[in-house]
């Protein structure tokens, strides 16, 4: 590599001598020969097959651990309007973990009840607040799970028809 003093010296003798003119060319021409030229970045299709052959090779495993879908599910909820959305867009009123995703609310159903589950809709209910003679207190936030079951799916849990 050249420095900006050597630069100005073979400037100034390229003036005084062509042949030197020359040989200052050459030897530049070499220097960027020898000089590895800036690699292109790599195009990013390969870095996307390395992560897809990645994902090939790891084990196939459920996106869902059994352990954590067999919590989230807290307990059903029956009532006069879970039984009108029940009867009218064929869904299941659950009550769930309050950190419970809409996908883990979705495995857990058709993990614990062998049904397809067509969507998933949530609600979270803060607590109301509540007096008990002197003392204020509040009830516990929900959240609801409103389940909507494929065409011809039922859960049923009344126990009659098991």
């Amino acid at each position: 590599m050249s420095t900006a003093p050597e630069a100005a010296k073979a400037a100034k003798a390229a003036k005084a001598d062509p042949k030197a003119a020359k040989a200052v060319d050459a030897k530049a021409d070499k220097a960027a020969a020898a000089k590895p030229a800036k690699a292109a970045k790599p195009a990013k299709a390969p870095v996307a097959k390395k992560k897809a052959e990645k994902k090939a090779d790891a084990p196939k495993r459920s996106a869902h651990v059994e352990g954590r879908l067999a919590q989230i599910l807290i307990a059903p909820i029956v009532s006069e309007k879970a039984t009108m959305a029940a009867e009218k867009h064929n869904q299941v009123l659950f009550k769930v973990l309050r950190d419970a995703t809409k996908p883990e609310i979705k495995a857990a159903v058709e993990l614990m009840f062998k049904v397809t589950v067509d969507s998933v809709q949530t609600v979270q209910h803060k607590g109301k607040t509540k007096r008990f003679g002197k003392s204020i207190g509040r009830r516990d936030h929900i959240k609801k799970a409103y389940v909507s079951l494929a065409a011809g799916q039922e859960l049923n849990f009344s126990g009659e028809g098991a």
